[in-house]
């Protein structure tokens, strides 16, 4: 069990940011807590010194924000290709692919999906960084994703039924 500390505390704040972000049924106001989201997560992963997760972060607060201005798809796979040439470059085992992969997933459905559609593409990438959360140990990171899970299923069926 990993050592709660400055790094873990904030990794808890990504997750109620998270939660907050992902109960948003209006697309644009899940795009702005998901930058604040993205920006915590930086730190969090620096002080955990998992810097592939660090560069994938880094990379999502990039993206979001431009996903707020655009919905191009040749914006997302210009990104996606960056971020994934620089996940093979800064990759040291095969598994520091995961968040690497998820925010690639993450672009796709930022520029290029919306309402449930996206919410679906955020799903398949939460388990990727869920898969990440709990090798680099964040504590937060791994309650987030799982929790990130169950919300968005909520949100998709609120968006679907009510």
């Amino acid at each position: 069990m990993p050592e709660f500390n400055l790094a873990q505390g904030i990794g808890m704040l990504s997750f109620f940011l998270g939660v907050c972000c992902f109960f948003q049924k209006d697309d644009k106001n899940l795009k702005l807590i998901m930058l604040l989201v993205n920006i915590n997560n930086v730190l969090h992963f620096a002080l955990l010194a998992a810097w592939t997760s660090v560069a994938a972060s880094i990379f999502s607060v990039v993206r979001t924000g431009l996903s707020l201005k655009t919905s191009s798809r040749w914006a997302a796979y210009f990104f996606i290709v960056i971020i994934f040439t620089l996940g093979i470059y800064m990759s040291k085992h095969w598994y520091d692919m995961f968040p690497v992969v998820g925010a690639c997933i993450g672009t796709y459905a930022l520029f290029c999906l919306k309402h449930i559609k996206m919410r679906v593409a955020f799903l398949i990438g939460a388990v990727c960084w869920l898969i990440n959360n709990i090798i680099v140990g964040s504590i937060g990171g791994t309650l987030l994703e799982a929790t990130l899970l169950t919300v968005n299923l909520y949100t998709i069926y609120r968006l679907h039924y009510l």
